[in-house]
Parts: C-alpha cells; structure tokens; sequence
C-alpha cells in the first residue's frame, strides 16, 4: 500500500518520523484523514488524538494540544505546541490541566482583549480534550 512522510515535532523534540499509510489529525474544523497523494494545505489543530495506520492497523496514538499542520502530496508535518504518547497520559494530572485552565479563564475580565479570553478558551477546550484521551487510553 502507498505511504506518506508523517512527521510530528512538539517544542522539546521530533516526537515521529516515518512512512504510514494514513494519519487521521485533530484540525481546527473536525477531525481530518491524511492518505498519500493528498492536496496540500495549511492547517490549525485543535487539542486531540492523532492516530497512525500502518500495515492496515492502528498503530500509534498520540495527544496534540493544538498548532498546526502542512500536508503535502508525500508528507504531513506536525507543529505540535505539545504532544504525548497516549499512553503516557495520566487521568490525575489531565484532572489538574483542566483545572488551572478553567481558573485562568474565571479569571480574565472586561479589560481583558478579546484575544486573551479566547486563548484562555482555546487552552480549557485543549485540556479537556486531554482528559477525554486520558480517560479513552
């Protein structure tokens, strides 16, 4: 079967570098399939999972907590603004994430711009999403 370059970078390090035969990716608008021979595009990521197939398996789960990705015809690069195993994802501290993000977010007020009540907001959605990914693995 065809593959594609899958390639996933998070701040600290290059998370994923290899062949697969599909990646399925947490975009802004909804969940999105990538497959070899794909238009490209630019895309934002939303907190999520990506999932990895390979040899007509899943084969690897990871949470995103948001970026962005650029998909080509024979890659799709990951900008992850953080990314961990889903195996490695712990219920208590997901717990602990969405907390503190719901309190930065009680916290903002009317002087606040606009674009930090929607940062804030982006950041409880993402936390949430981890807790749903820890919760599922």
């Amino acid at each position: 079967m065809a593959t594609f370059l899958l390639e996933l970078v998070s701040p600290e390090r290059l998370l994923l570098s290899r062949q697969v035969e599909m990646a399925v990716i947490p975009a802004a608008d909804g969940e999105m399939g990538v497959l070899p021979g794909h238009a490209p595009m630019m895309v934002a990521l939303r907190g999520g999972v990506i999932r990895v197939r390979e040899n007509g398996a899943e084969t690897e789960r990871l949470f995103v907590a948001g970026g962005f990705a650029e998909v080509t015809e024979t890659r799709c690069t990951v900008l992850a603004d953080e990314a961990t195993p889903l195996a490695s994802l712990s219920r208590a501290e997901a717990e602990r994430r969405v907390r503190e993000a719901e309190e930065a977010y009680a916290a903002i007020t009317a002087e606040d711009p606009p674009e930090k009540r929607e940062a804030a907001m982006n950041r409880v959605l993402s936390m949430r999403a981890m807790r749903d990914a820890a919760e599922a693995a």
